[in-house]
Parts: C-alpha cells; structure tokens; sequence
C-alpha cells in the first residue's frame, strides 16, 4: 500500500521527535558553541518582530514566490555566509542572530494532521541535547525543569511572531507593494556590474503612491515602519558584497532565496 508524502522538514531540520518525559528523561541540554548548519546558509527566515534589530546588520528582502516570506540575507550566494567560520561560529561579537536559528533543535509541531495542539519537538541528530554526563536536565522528577520550559515558552513567542508575520505578508500582498527585486554593484575588478536578482522589494513608486486612507492604515497597523526597515536595510547588500571580496569568496550574480 502506498504511503502519503511526508512534508518537507523546515530548514536545518534533519528529522523531528516529539519531546517525552518517558523517553527523554535523561536527556540533558547542553548549549552549542557554533552552530555548523549555518556555516553554508545565505539565508536564514525572519519574522516582523525582529525587523529592527536585523535591519542594522543585515539585508532583509522577500522570497520569490507567491507564498514568500521575509528573509535576512548573511550572504550573496549559496552557501556564503559571511558572519560565521567554517565551523558555524559567529566572526564577530556585536551581531544579531535571528530567533529561527536560535530555535533550533527544537520546533512546535502537529504530531498529526488533523491535531489542534502543538507538541515540542527536537532534531534528533542535533549534538545539543541527548544522553549526556553535562548539561541541564530536561526533565526533573517526570515533570519539565526549568530550562525546557524556557524552551516551550520561546518556541510559543516564536509561533505568535510568526503568525503576525503570515498576516502582514498577506496585507503586503494585498496592497500589491511587492515587486521583483535587484540590486546592481559595480566593483573595480569587473567591467560589468554584478546584478543581483531572484527575490523581492517593495515598489518604492507604488508606496509612495498610496492613498492618504492607507498609509493612515499601515502607520495605525505598525506595517508601515517595517516596510522602510526592509527598504533601510537594502544597502547593506553592498556591506556583505565586500565582506566576500575580502574573504576571497568572489560573488556571482545569482542570488536566489
């Protein structure tokens, strides 16, 4: 008999358990000092929340696509990051990571389709939790300790950022502000200009064209804050265009995220 698909894992995922007090009673938590699956990343998701803080270290633009979402740029091209080692470890001190990456290994999932609750789930194969002689318990006495409820709760907050972001996406849409992006940088060890394409930006014309009544609304909403944080953050592409000059990881023009 042939089985239904799975769904995709999200990004970084390589497989999801639900978290047990019966099977994980052991299991300590020990924190990570670098964070390998994001050595080869160039973009990681972000959520509204978090627009002004990453908006002062990285590009955020949108996904192609008609479900896209907001992403951070932290390279050009696949698998440049320009702000970790080979190892995963951030290359500087004053910088922000964004809360999916910090999620990790851990995620709020249905356990089954048609379930209404979501359960705390982990990846498995992370080095970050499992049988360990170190580490904080996750569990103490069959109930969650003190550091999986912390777990629980930023994975909660994360869900309802998240949500907030789907519903600000769907009024970006609506609004019809978004447009197929590119960005052109011309550098002195190339005649032609590198042109950046494959995402998208908001039609700074359209904006500017809007309605009193609507931009009434998005200023009410908060939307329209983030949209200029989005707009702001678009010159740091330049910024991580010469991080990887620097770092002999030549640019290609064939941004896609």
């Amino acid at each position: 008999m042939a089985t239904a698909p799975q769904p995709p894992l999200p990004l970084f995922y390589n497989g999801l358990e639900p978290l047990s007090s019966e099977l994980h009673a052991d299991y300590r938590v020990r924190p990570a000092a670098a964070a390998p699956f994001l050595a080869t990343q160039h973009a990681v998701p972000v959520t509204i929340d978090e627009f002004a803080l990453v908006q002062r270290y990285m590009p955020i633009v949108f996904s192609a696509g008609d479900d896209s979402i907001p992403i951070a740029l932290m390279g050009l091209n696949e698998n440049v990051n320009v702000f970790v080692d080979a190892e995963g470890k951030l290359t500087e001190d004053n910088f922000y990571v964004p809360a999916y990456v910090r999620r990790y290994p851990y995620l709020l999932a249905r356990l089954r389709p048609d379930a209404q609750e979501l359960s705390l789930c982990f990846d498995p194969t992370s080095d970050t939790i499992g049988r360990f002689d170190e580490g904080d318990k996750l569990f103490e006495n069959g109930q969650p300790s003190e550091i999986t409820k912390n777990i629980l709760s930023f994975n909660e907050q994360f869900e309802q950022a998240g949500a907030r972001t789907a519903a600000f996406m769907n009024e970006l849409r609506e609004s019809d502000l978004l447009m197929d992006g590119e960005v052109s940088i011309q550098h002195e060890s190339n005649a032609q200009p590198f042109v950046y394409r494959g995402f998208q930006m908001i039609n700074e014309e359209k904006l500017a064209d809007l309605r009193g009544d609507q931009l009434r609304k998005m200023t009410k909403s908060g939307m329209l804050p983030l949209l200029y944080a989005h707009l702001f953050s678009l010159s740091l592409m330049r910024d991580i265009f010469a991080r990887q000059m620097r770092m002999g990881k030549v640019p290609q023009p064939n941004l896609v995220v």
